[in-house]
């Protein structure tokens, strides 16, 4: 992955992220990371609000959720409130990214609007690998009544979109923990576990929930290899529990047959990073979990969230669609079978012994995903100069 290219510091761009937490962590891990690479990589000077501290202090522990504002790893971090009134005058950035149509704050418009010359405002939209997603990318959205334009940016996988988020650094950092068993013990160690033992299956598990969770691990114990599933606090880990027969308490810890399931504290995204790149499998949720199992170079199984009018489905089978395309026939059929048997909720258990058959295949082509991703431009990058020619 390319990095961003830095200029002078005299002249740093900066930037203003708007991000609303909806429910769950999916928009504020994108919008953290996209600030932090800005900030890290380039050292672009960045404002994010957020308008709720709670939420984000769970994915990055550093953040004070009593705080109106504080500086995290560079970033300047506000509480986006209510009552916008409440504030200082906010002099707006020369770049504005509206996060996933959070609406930003009229009196803020109307201050980018009043601004000596309009800002670069942006629509970060949700990740999409469906073909009409190219044609809308950059796409202006001339504002009805003041003198500005916003500007969709689509991240996706094709050549006409934004990419994805990923560090210059992500595949180094990657292969230095896979390759290196003292930096996999020490990983392990960092998660309050031991490494398992050799012969072991090891599985992440981050999920909506549902009886989908009971149904797979059954068919895990009854494949009868020894297996290990790592799962965070959440709902997943609540199913999980309740299949082992416990109470879903912090720390947890159950054994059912071959299958060991292990409830660890919601982690901080290095932390999670970490926990993808030890497993064998990994089962995500979201957008932001979805694009770095795909970082992990690894089999996955994404949980797509669902929507009342099953558009999940057709952004599930659109990036299928591109993943599997060169996917031998038998791996890509048995792929996709579990991830419809998983989104659906039905059907996982021969789902899942047809995804076993084909462990191999996917983990090679696992690793040849990411290799292409790599080789593509960053969405951050992207993004930076897209503004650029904005300004």
């Amino acid at each position: 992955m390319k990095p961003i290219a830095c200029i002078d510091p005299a002249h740093r761009p900066d930037w203003d992220i708007f991000c609303t937490v909806v429910d769950n962590f999916g928009d504020i891990g994108v919008c953290w990371r996209l600030a932090r690479q800005l900030q890290h990589e380039a050292g672009h000077a960045v404002r994010l609000w957020v308008d709720d501290l709670a939420s984000f202090a769970a994915l990055c522990p550093a953040v004070d959720r009593t705080l109106a504002q504080q500086t995290v790893q560079g970033v300047q971090v506000r509480h986006w409130p209510a009552d916008w009134s409440t504030l200082e005058e906010v002099i707006p950035a020369r770049r504005v990214v509206e996060a996933f149509a959070c609406n930003l704050p009229d009196a803020f418009v109307q201050a980018m609007a009043a601004s000596d010359a309009a800002p670069a405002w942006i629509n970060l939209e949700y990740l999409s690998a469906e073909r009409w997603v190219g044609d809308c990318h950059g796409m202006p959205s001339p504002h009805p009544s003041l003198p500005l334009r916003k500007y969709f940016f689509f991240p996706g996988f094709r050549d006409n979109t934004g990419g994805v988020l990923g560090e210059a650094d992500l595949s180094a950092r990657r292969d230095a923990l896979q390759h290196d068993p003292a930096r996999r013990q020490a990983a392990w160690a960092a998660l309050g576990l031991t490494p398992p033992p050799d012969g072991t299956l090891c599985v992440s598990l981050f999920c909506y929930g549902g009886e989908r969770v009971g149904d797979w691990l059954t068919a895990l114990a009854d494949q009868g290899q020894p297996v290990r599933v790592v799962v965070p606090e959440g709902l997943g880990a609540t199913e999980a529990a309740h299949w082992c027969g416990q109470w879903p308490s912090p720390g947890w810890q159950g054994q059912r047959g071959c299958v060991s399931v292990v409830s660890v504290p919601f982690m901080a995204q290095e932390q999670y990073d970490s926990l993808l790149w030890l497993c064998d499998i990994n089962l995500v949720r979201g957008e932001d979990s979805f694009v770095r199992a795909q970082w992990a170079a690894l089999p996955f199984v994404w949980h797509i969230y669902p929507q009342d009018d099953s558009a999940h489905l057709d952004k599930l089978r659109a990036f299928l669609s591109l993943y599997q395309a060169e996917l031998p026939a038998e791996a890509a059929a048995a792929l996709t079978d579990f991830w419809l048997a998983w989104n659906h909720g039905v059907g996982i258990e021969p789902a899942w012994r047809g995804l076993m058959a084909q462990r191999l295949a996917l983990a090679r082509h696992a690793r040849g995903w990411a290799a292409q991703l790599a080789r593509r431009g960053g969405l951050a990058a992207n993004l930076a100069r897209f503004c650029e020619s904005l300004l």
